[in-house]
């Protein structure tokens, strides 16, 4: 129980990474706030599991590219726990694979603010009520290589993440820690929505642990990151890709 007492808001909880990040923290006697988009089904079968279990949780839908989403959630999470003391940052997507030849102005816009402007938007707001506590970012393998065909928008929002990682580091600290996570490919459905079944294959032949992560691999990294296990540690970015890429 590393996090018992403590509350934690997952952004994107309703799937995927963000869920297994909502389920492991609550695991560890975190209430959780989950929120999520368009994954009502999946954010209500996540606070079924928490609460099944004994733990505390909820789920709030809305955009976290606007401030009145990210408004809403914060003020629903205080009100239901009290405060904040565990961030977890991982709304985010590639949208669509397009090339800079191809991208409308408002593509390129729409990647930034589901990325780096979802970020912004929810580290300031809890702020306001988070006196220590923990910061986790999800950022992505294209942050540091450029991403695959037609990601260029999304690997530089990426790499913006990171970078504010490390900024909001030396602004936080010491009483806030902020890190980040690197993702390669994980069997989610990003990979199923954006990338060939081939080229996964041909990811997970090439990499030295020979296979795809699994969102339990980075709901791992994130709970360490978020109690006091890491409390040495603020403004890393994280590599968690199978040995695909060495940083």
């Amino acid at each position: 129980m590393k996090l018992q007492g403590k509350t934690a808001i997952v952004t994107g909880g309703g799937r995927d990474i963000g869920s297994a990040c909502a389920k492991l923290l609550a695991k560890e006697g975190a209430n959780v706030a989950i929120n999520y988009f368009a994954s009502s089904e999946g954010a209500m079968a996540t606070v079924k599991a928490i609460t099944d279990a004994g733990g505390k949780a909820i789920a709030v839908q809305g955009d976290l590219s606007n401030a009145e989403g990210v408004e809403a959630l914060v003020a629903a999470t205080v009100k239901e726990f009290g405060g904040v003391d565990i961030l977890v940052n991982n709304t985010g997507g590639l949208i669509a694979r397009k090339t800079i030849a191809e991208m409308p102005l408002e593509h390129w816009q729409n990647v930034m603010d589901l990325n780096v402007g979802s970020t912004f938007l929810m580290t300031k707001a809890v702020l306001a009520h988070m006196t220590e506590g923990a910061i986790v970012n999800l950022a992505s393998q294209a942050g540091r290589d450029g991403g695959g065909p037609g990601s260029v928008a999304y690997a530089a929002a990426k790499g913006a993440v990171m970078t504010m990682t490390r900024g909001l580091a030396k602004e936080l600290g010491p009483k806030i820690r902020v890190n980040g996570i690197c993702p390669g490919m994980i069997d989610t459905d990003f990979h199923n929505i954006h990338t060939k079944p081939e080229v996964r294959k041909n990811v997970e032949n090439a990499a030295p642990l020979k296979r795809q992560g699994v969102p339990d691999d980075i709901a791992n990294l994130v709970l360490f990151l978020a109690c006091d296990d890491s409390a040495f540690m603020t403004g890393t970015n994280l590599d968690i890709n199978g040995g695909m890429l060495f940083s």
